[in-house]
This record gives structure tokens, sequence and C-alpha cells, in this order.
């Protein structure tokens, strides 16, 4: 499809997609990296685990008060300033003499992509009308989601392989100054809402999802029956619901609950959350396959899913004209059904032979999945909400993308570890292993399927709220 896009358009969709990658390139870029930090630093294993974990937790509970700000602030001022921690962050962690240094700045560093994600997305929805431009810049934003995965572990490996794995996060620093600059000229700021910061909420929900994410990072390493997975567990549905609670009883809540009350973006939340953790297991277990199985290098392993990474990138420039003719509901419903038809060709696939009949293949259609969903999941999900609320509306988008990302992760992990007998050696277990994770992966993705498409053919609503947007 083309659109034309005027030159300062295009320019603000850069800076918007740019800001958004460069923390999905670090949630990523960190994993094929992770055997170098242990020998430049000295970490443990548990320390070495707590490198990502600590940086999802931050980063998922957050997200809902990260958001919030940027009504409250104005989009591009919160942007600012999550961009600001995150880049000093970087440099503090490629500084890293010690396990505690750099774990420490690495939660301040999930702090800011809290910020950063939900405001790129409020100042999209600001800088692009709704309707075929904003749906054109979607597609590049959501494509971007799957391609900076990808990308990430491909840099990473290339980065530690033959340079070091601190330039990966000292090259934040220049890029986030560039962004932060040209954000000034080229991005038209939000309106800032003049409503009270609901305080009670951001520590419900900060607490609630943190407690939720850390207990699902621990699933595979404690176990269902432990208590130091069970409790936080516990806790955080308590304090979640507690959340929901507060938001139904507040003048002024953090997240407003009418943007439930439309069944099209509830299906777009849904969904989201039940397609994120078969996906970042594919990642997760399709890169064991590669390095533990068929031999790849960390480099390799990270080249090897531009199967996955091109079909997505290509369904960039064909999701806003589908959007046209079948709706972006439809079509989220195509993308779940095509990455479930990956994801199931992988479990029941019973070889692991070679590497393209039995992954490159699957990759093809997941990436395309991914492409095909991704974007009309986001633009549905912040569709037709006051202006006030769009930060809000962002925020609870990407709290689907997160805290689906790591409970499908642990999830998948846990019931996989727990099936497979440590006795046929490593190779076996990765195989093993991949098996049950990719036949629970697409129970999800059929879930999701199935869920979305009772949503949608009931019908969407409009809420009362009205789309002053």
């Amino acid at each position: 499809m083309q659109l034309a896009l005027a030159p300062h358009d295009r320019s603000k969709l850069l800076l918007i997609v740019g800001c958004y990658l460069m923390i999905l390139l670090d949630t990523s870029i960190v994993i094929t990296g992770l055997p170098h930090i242990r020998e430049d630093i000295g970490m443990s294993t548990s320390e070495l685990a707590w490198v990502q974990s600590i940086y999802t937790l931050l980063f998922g509970g957050c997200l809902l008060l990260g958001a919030r700000a940027g009504d409250v602030l104005g989009a591009r001022r919160a942007l600012e300033i999550g961009l600001a921690i995150f880049m000093a962050m970087s440099l503090a962690i490629a500084m890293a003499q010690s396990p505690a240094w750099l774990l420490t700045a690495r939660a301040a560093q999930g702090v800011g992509a809290a910020i950063v994600a939900p405001s790129a997305l409020t100042l999209l929805s600001t800088n692009f009308e709704e309707g075929r431009k904003r749906n054109w810049a979607v597609a590049w934003y959501g494509s971007a989601a799957g391609i900076g995965t990808s990308l990430g572990l491909a840099l990473g490996g290339l980065l530690a392989d033959y340079l070091s794995w601190r330039v990966g996060f000292l090259i934040n620093v220049p890029v986030g100054l560039l962004l932060i600059l040209a954000m000034r000229t080229y991005l038209r700021e939000s309106v800032s809402s003049p409503v009270r910061l609901d305080l009670a909420g951001a520590v419900l929900s900060t607490l609630g999802f943190g407690a939720i994410i850390y207990s699902v990072t621990s699933f595979s390493e404690g176990g269902w029956a432990n208590p130091s997975t069970l409790a936080p567990f516990a806790l955080g549905v308590v304090l979640v619901a507690g959340f929901f609670w507060h938001e139904s009883r507040v003048e002024q809540p953090l997240v407003p609950l009418y943007l439930f009350g439309d069944r099209r973006r509830l299906a777009a939340y849904i969904a989201r959350f039940l397609f994120l953790g078969p996906v970042v297991a594919f990642f997760f277990f399709g890169s064991q396959l590669m390095q533990g199985v068929y031999g790849f290098t960390a480099t390799e392993a990270g080249l090897g899913f531009l199967p996955m990474t091109i079909p997505a990138f290509l369904a960039a420039l064909v999701v806003p004209r589908l959007i046209d003719k079948v709706g972006g509901p439809m079509l989220v419903v195509a993308g779940l059904l095509t990455t479930f038809l990956g994801v199931g060709y992988m479990a029941f696939c019973g070889s692991y032979a070679s590497f393209w009949p039995t992954l490159g293949l699957p990759m093809v259609l997941v990436g395309a999945g991914q492409g095909l969903a991704l974007a009309p999941m986001t633009s549905t999900g912040i569709s037709a909400v006051r202006r006030s609320d769009l930060g809000a509306a962002s925020g609870v988008v990407n709290v689907s993308h997160q805290l689906g990302a790591s409970f499908g992760l642990g999830l998948l992990s846990a019931v996989a570890a727990s099936l497979v007998s440590s006795d046929g050696g490593p190779s076996s277990m990765i195989i093993g292993e991949a098996h049950f994770a990719f036949v629970g992966g697409s129970a999800m993705l059929l879930l999701a399927v199935i869920l979305s498409a009772a949503l949608i053919l009931n019908g969407g609503t409009r809420s009362p709220a009205d789309a002053q947007i």
C-alpha cells in the first residue's frame, strides 16, 4: 500500500518508532551477551538471571504509573524524562564493575522504559489522527515489536563477539540525545490533563503487577508449589484486585474502567496478553534449539531469526490496506490464527533434524502472524478514548504486552521443565522442553483466537466517553 506522508510526518513517525525500538532492543540485546557479562563481571548464575528479570520486573510494574504521568505532564515531556533516565542508566550499565552496580542500574533502566513505551504510543495517537494515517503509523510501530526483538538478538551477539557487550548500552546515549533534540522540533506535545495523579492506584498497580511478574519469572526455577513462587503470586493477585476495586471508586482513576467496556478494545487487550507468551517462548526456545541442537553460534542464532523478521517487516506494508478492507479486529483474528499454525507446526512436527523444515518454515508463519496482529491490536486498544485518557489506554496496551510476555514465558518454561527428564542429555532435554512449550503456546494462541472472535462477533460498542481524540 502506498500512502503519501509528508516529510514532516515521516520524521515524526521515525522519531516515535525510534524511541520504542530503543527500549525493545535493550530487552533482547542483553540475552546473547549474557555469557560475556558473566565472564567480565563475575556474576553467579542466579545473578545473571536477574539481569533480565529485574528489568522486566520494573518495566512491567511501573507501566501504568508511567502511562498516567504522560497524561498529567504531557506525553512529550514524559518521554524526554523517560529517555533521560534510560540513557543515564545505560551509561551506568556500560560502566558497571560489580553485579550490584549492574543490577541496580538495570532496574532503574526498567523504570525509564516504563515511561518511554506508553508515552511514545500516546504521541503517535496525538500526532496522527485516527484513520488511514494512524493505521499506517501504527503498522510500523507494531512491526517494531517483532523486528526489535530479533534485531536485538542478532546485534547483541555481534557486539558481544566482536567488540564488547558494553557497546550495546553505550550506543543508547548518543542515540537518545539525538532523539530528544529532534522531538522538540518535530513532535507536537499532547495536551496535559488537569487531573491529580492517583497515588494509591499507582502504588497498588506497581506492587501488584510487580509481584505477579516476579512470581512468574520464578516458575521455572521454584516450581508450582514453592512458597517463594506462590506467595508473591497470591499477593499480586490480591493487590491487582484491590487496584481495580479502588479504580471503580476513585474520582480520577489511574485507569478509567470504561476502557474495558468496548468489546473490541477488550478483545485487543486479551489477545495481546495471550499472544505474547507463545511468541516470546518461540524466540527463547528457538534460540536454544539453534545453539544447543543445530550448533549455531550466538551471532548465527540471532541472524537465524531473519525468516521471522522479514515477514513481520513486510506485513507493515499491507496491514493498513487490510485494515481498510476487513477492519482491525478481524485482522487480529487472522494474525492470531496464522501464528497458531506456525507454533502448532513446531509443536507437532516430530523432528528437529534440520533448520529449514522444522524451524525456518514455521518462523515465516509466526513472523507473518505477528506482523498482521500487532498493529491492529495496538490501534484497537487505543481507539475511541478521550484525549485525556490516551496515556492510560497506551499503558493498558503495554501492560498486556509486558505481562503477557512475562507470564506466558514463565508458565510455558515451567510446564516444559516439569515434563522433561534430563536423562537423555542436553540436546534431548532442549528438544523435549521446546516441544512441550510449543504445545502449550499453541493452546494459548487457540484460546486467543476463540475469545477474540467471540468478542468481535458479538459486536463492538463505543463507550459513552466517545472518540474525542
